[in-house]
């Protein structure tokens, strides 16, 4: 088997290919960024392809970014197909078209591109790694990252080639550095709360649905709440207007800078699936969790499996029974910071640059 020693020289230049959208949110795109932080801390080089697609954040990338464009009459009964924008054909003849001849290493995360594009893309790059969630279809990569909790080997049996390098589990999951960093606070923080007064509201970045306002609409006054609203969603002036009638103590705040400071500081989330449950594990923060796409519905029922969220069915009771019950309040706290250290990014990058 191939290692991974052998794709990395010591300066690299790196392409990501990934999107953010009103449709499919925003988390692929913020955690190939925090792995192109990693890269550059590193003296390595990171380029962006991103298609122009509504409700983007193109604008938030402080890397190169070479923009696809966006055909507003495409249309496709494949859900992905559809957030992409476009045929695997059609993506895959735009993506050579702008990709640079210097490249070493594409990085993929969508859900719509599998081994057809793979197999298009490989004349036009060294090597490819593919961050996936579902595995679902068959990859043709040199390397395969699954961030997620109870993610194995045998998922990818016989969808992958057999020298693929296989990066999996929550000690790969790409968190920002602020998360590890919090880490270390987090043991006394959690050990001297007594009571669940500050509760956080996250439910991903664009919340197409608008899951906050019915959560928003089932709390009283006995809370602190800071809701987090991504800049992708269409209902921040709505929620701004909605809090400041009610009588619970809020404050909204969009496109958070300090999203870990904000975790440490709550007591309870209640919050959407994703690598935000990661995050939110990282820092001992029980979560009431929402599946909001199928793709978070395992990830979901594995946290609370393991005992570190639960599953939100009926959020007055859920929220009652955390309030009644502090031991299983801190039993929930202790089993996420067991789960996810936060040093993912680092992990990954030591893997492709070992020698």
């Amino acid at each position: 088997m191939q290692t991974l020693a052998v794709i990395i020289p010591s300066e690299m230049n790196v392409v990501f290919r990934v999107d953010s959208s009103s449709q499919m949110g925003v988390g692929h795109l913020m955690r190939c960024l925090t792995l192109a932080d990693e890269l550059e801390k590193q003296n390595h080089n990171a380029t962006f392809i991103c298609r122009k697609l509504k409700g983007n954040l193109i604008k938030s990338i402080e890397h190169r970014v070479l923009i696809l464009p966006a055909d507003k009459d495409f249309q496709s009964d494949d859900l992905y197909l559809s957030w992409l924008g476009a045929t695997q054909e059609q993506d895959a003849k735009q993506t050579i078209q702008v990709i640079h001849d210097n490249a070493d290493l594409l990085i993929v995360d969508s859900y719509a591109l599998d081994e057809v594009w793979h197999k298009q893309l490989k004349p036009h790059i060294k090597k490819i790694m593919v961050i996936d969630d579902l595995a679902d279809r068959e990859f043709d990569c040199d390397v395969l990252l699954n961030q997620n909790l109870g993610s194995q080997k045998e998922d990818y049996q016989g969808k992958v080639l057999s020298d693929c390098e296989l990066l999996l589990g929550c000690d790969y999951a790409l968190l920002r550095p602020e998360f590890s960093e919090l880490r270390k606070q987090v043991k006394e923080k959690r050990k001297g709360t007594k009571e669940i007064k500050n509760i956080l509201i996250s439910m991903g970045g664009s919340d197409k649905n608008n899951v906050t306002y019915d959560i928003l609409q089932q709390l009283n006054n006995d809370f602190n709440v800071v809701v987090v609203l991504g800049g992708a969603s269409q209902h921040k002036k709505m929620i701004k207007e909605y809090v400041k009638d009610k009588s619970v103590k809020v404050k909204v705040i969009v496109n958070a800078d300090n999203m870990a400071e904000l975790m440490l500081k709550a007591d309870l989330a209640i919050g959407a699936g994703g690598t935000t449950s990661l995050e939110r594990c990282c820092l001992g923060l029980p979560t009431l969790l929402y599946v909001l796409s199928v793709n978070q519905r395992v990830i979901a029922e594995n946290l609370e499996n393991l005992g570190a969220v639960i599953t939100v069915r009926n959020l007055q009771d859920n929220l009652r029974t955390m309030l009644n019950d502090f031991k299983l309040w801190h039993e929930m706290s202790d089993k996420g910071q067991s789960i996810c250290d936060g040093t993912g990014a680092s992990k990954v990058l030591s893997k492709l640059c070992q020698t």
